[in-house]
């Protein structure tokens, strides 16, 4: 009887077997993202432009039109459909990035859109008084005449008064990219936030036939840190952090440091968890910082 016993529960005793050591591996397998209570987890790596954090938590997932996730090999942004413009655009500015290529001025639409969503087109702001402001600049992408042409899809764009693109915001671009000369590299979050701005032709809430939302205000965020790796991890109370939030007005300063802000103040304003991949007590500090550090 006990030879006939065994024999009976043999198969199901190996299969059980089988099956936990299938448990076992795929547990083993998989990666737990590290949090304030969990700070040694393992996670997969995050794409470059997203290494400080996906500020919405955006998805490619056409079900979430308000706050779509476009990944590419120069920046990441979570694009509003029913605006027409970015929530905000992440990209780290390095070395890499800066070569000889020209400025490719081929404003286009953004075929990678799905398919029966609205794209912007490159006349959708002609006559408007308002420029096709970029988000991740021009300037920031010269490596290679791919990288360069690749800021300039629409979905790159937001309706930015003349003023504040071509001379505020400009001024304060060029001042970004003069920390690479000194061993640095810098992440950057920028975007866009309210309803109605004020360009050469005067106020407007939108273009395109109500297709693009003008915004209200114009942000960015700068985290500057000496050239290194694991870059999340090396922010500390002591990184400087540049955080700007502009009247979208074609009156306003030409000097960018005017409209200096805290990240606080700009999360408070977008609803926006901005930073963070930092670690949860640096960026309590950091985040509600004004910046007051040289401007040239």
């Amino acid at each position: 009887m006990q030879n006939t016993l065994i024999r009976h529960f043999r198969l199901p005793a190996l299969a059980l077997a089988l099956l936990l050591a299938l448990l076992l591996a795929a547990c083993q397998r998989e990666t737990v993202a590290p949090t304030p209570g969990n700070p040694t987890a393992t996670t997969q790596p995050l794409p470059e432009h997203l290494t400080l954090g996906n500020p919405s938590g955006a998805t490619a997932d056409i079900a979430q039109p308000t706050n779509y996730l476009l990944l590419k090999p120069q920046y990441a942004l979570s694009y509003h459909r029913d605006r027409g413009i970015p929530n905000w655009v992440s990209w780290h500015l390095s070395p890499e990035w800066r070569g000889s290529a020209a400025r490719q001025d081929d404003f286009r639409p953004d075929n990678t859109l799905p398919a029966d969503w609205y794209q912007v087109q490159a006349t959708s702001y002609t006559g408007s008084g308002f420029d096709r402001g970029h988000n991740c600049p021009s300037a920031d992408r010269t490596s290679t005449v791919a990288d360069n042409s690749a800021t300039f899809f629409m979905t790159n764009m937001m309706p930015q008064a003349p003023r504040n693109n071509q001379q505020t915001w400009a001024n304060m671009e060029n001042y970004c990219r003069t920390f690479l000369d000194t061993g640095n590299e810098v992440y950057l979050i920028c975007g866009s936030y309210g309803r109605g701005g004020t360009g050469s032709n005067g106020y407007a809430t939108t273009l395109d036939a109500g297709r693009v939302a003008v915004p209200a205000h114009c942000w960015k965020v700068i985290v500057v840190l000496p050239t290194g790796t694991n870059d999340a991890a090396r922010v500390g109370t002591g990184t400087r952090v540049i955080a700007i939030d502009t009247p979208n007005d074609n009156s306003l300063s030409t000097a960018w440091d005017t409209y200096r802000t805290s990240v606080d103040a700009i999360e408070t304003a977008t609803g926006l968890d901005l930073l963070s991949a930092v670690p949860t007590a640096v960026q309590q500090v950091i985040e509600a910082r004004v910046d007051n550090g040289p401007t040239s």
